[in-house]
């Protein structure tokens, strides 16, 4: 591992920290405790990247086929996903979401965006643009 600065090292720390936190509270905010962590995540991961089969979600998520299995089984009970055969491999199902998946990450998403609108409106207008400032900078670390 390259050697950083202790300054350079701190800031990696706090920023971990912070977004750690803001992660957790948006993946909180909208979802009122309806959908486990893992179920939001899957329902916005086909959302964001199109139909998968179990093995694929399984694969992006970090999870086991097993784990993966019952998270789609839940999804699917709650009518959030659609089944499709796969058309290069009859043996194996696509998923994706169903009308209802696709306007409930919709929903979660508009809530999340209202409530980090309501959160912003509080911060100075010269705070805000310190925020914009940064975002392409954020947007560059994320792609890093």
């Amino acid at each position: 591992m390259t050697r950083v600065p202790n300054e350079v090292a701190r800031l990696a720390g706090a920023l971990r920290g912070v977004l750690g936190q803001l992660h957790r509270r948006l993946r909180h905010v909208g979802n009122a405790g309806v959908l486990t962590p893992s179920q939001s995540a899957v329902l916005s991961r086909l959302h964001r990247d199109g139909p998968a089969t179990q093995t694929q979600l399984a694969a992006a998520e970090h999870v086991r086929q097993q784990s993966m299995a019952a998270t789609l089984g839940v999804l699917d009970e709650l009518g959030y996903l659609r089944r499709t055969p796969d058309p290069h491999d009859g043996r194996r199902t696509v998923i994706s979401l169903s009308d209802l998946g696709t306007r409930t990450v919709r929903g979660v998403h508009q809530h999340r965006e209202e409530w980090l609108a309501t959160a912003l409106a509080g911060f100075t207008r010269e705070e805000r643009e310190t925020i914009d400032r940064a975002l392409p900078l954020l947007e560059r670390l994320a792609q890093s």
